[in-house]
């Protein structure tokens, strides 16, 4: 399904049935329990003077993850603003981290708090101590552990993201009523991960042209990009691999997270996107269970969405929910 063959009728009517598993619920109630239980706490420096920032105050920070791992975060909010103020945890695309706090200025330039958050083996600061046999992987992060649920890479990521929202409360200056997850591709993904696994402490998601959404049709269309680690270990397995494979990533689709979301949520999709196939993303979309959820479609985008136009659109958006920093 792609923009040449069909029409965006057709696109924003696609709502395929993707099975459950039946311990999904208890799976991550578990995940998230033993997590929690780990404890630790939440440090922060200041490190403002390090990046010659005048109008930006910049912390380093370090929150426990999975198994009590230490995750790095960049906090940055506006110079002289009196909190608390909304804060945006902003989660990272594949392969990529929480860089440097000079890549991150626009949310504190429009007077809100953001929570840039590393991604563990992806970035530079957070090591990824994964669990599994080590033999069923391919290059990347997609197979890692993916011999079972309890295994796999992603179970460690969105657990560590949940985390995140979880340190808000920890960290001076913040509110935690107005909290918005965000990112794009993986990080579209896993704000959809953290609106399903923490309903009640998220104000809304922003999820650009969202990774990690409806595999089984993922893995048979995308043209390019992380889905195709997938289609190489898929190919050189047995069947029983492969569902072993399919039957674990069940417990990670952005599907069955959207159908478990409530707050308000915006999308954004490239109907030209061979990395993530419009259909994935309205598949997520189109489960969503929380009633105020908007898609922006880009017709001609690929992989980049609306870039800068998008980020236009979210501020306005935020704003109408009243969810924009006091002016």
């Amino acid at each position: 399904m792609d923009l040449s063959d069909h029409t965006p009728d057709e696109f924003r009517a696609y709502r395929p049935e993707v099975p459950v598993p039946k311990d999904f619920d208890a799976f991550w109630q578990r995940t998230l329990t033993e997590a929690r239980a780990r404890g630790g706490a939440v440090k922060a420096e200041r490190v403002t003077d390090r990046y010659l920032l005048s109008t930006v105050e910049v912390d380093d920070v370090r929150f426990p993850g999975w198994n009590g791992d230490l995750v790095a975060a960049w906090l940055l909010r506006p110079r002289g603003t009196e909190g608390p103020l909304p804060v945006v945890v902003t989660f990272a695309g594949y392969c990529g981290g929480r860089g440097l706090p000079t890549d991150h200025l626009l949310w504190s330039a429009a007077g809100y708090a953001q929570l840039v958050v590393d991604s563990r083996g992806q970035g530079h600061e957070t090591p990824d101590r994964g669990e599994g046999d080590g033999t069923q992987w391919a290059e990347g992060f997609m197979t890692r552990g993916i011999d079972s649920p309890d295994n796999y890479y992603y179970r460690r990521l969105m657990t560590d993201c949940v985390r995140a929202v979880d340190a808000i409360a920890e960290l001076p200056g913040l509110d935690a009523g107005r909290v918005v997850v965000a990112g794009g591709s993986q990080g579209g993904g896993l704000a959809i991960a953290v609106g399903g696994l923490a309903p009640d402490r998220v104000a809304a998601v922003l999820a650009d042209v969202p990774f990690l959404c409806h595999f089984r049709h993922a893995v048979r269309t995308s043209g390019e990009g992380p889905y195709q680690e997938l289609v190489k270990y898929l190919r050189w397995h047995s069947p029983h691999r492969v569902r072993t494979a399919f039957d674990t990533l069940d417990y990670f689709d952005g599907v069955h997270f959207a159908g478990r979301a409530t707050a308000p949520a915006l999308f954004s999709v490239g109907l030209m996107d061979p990395t993530c196939p419009p259909p994935t993303v309205y598949a997520a979309f189109h489960h969503y269970v929380g009633t105020d959820r908007t898609m922006t479609a880009w017709p001609f985008a690929d992989h980049g969405g609306g870039f800068g136009f998008n980020t236009a659109a979210q501020l306005k958006w935020l704003r109408e929910r009243g969810l924009a920093p006091q002016q």
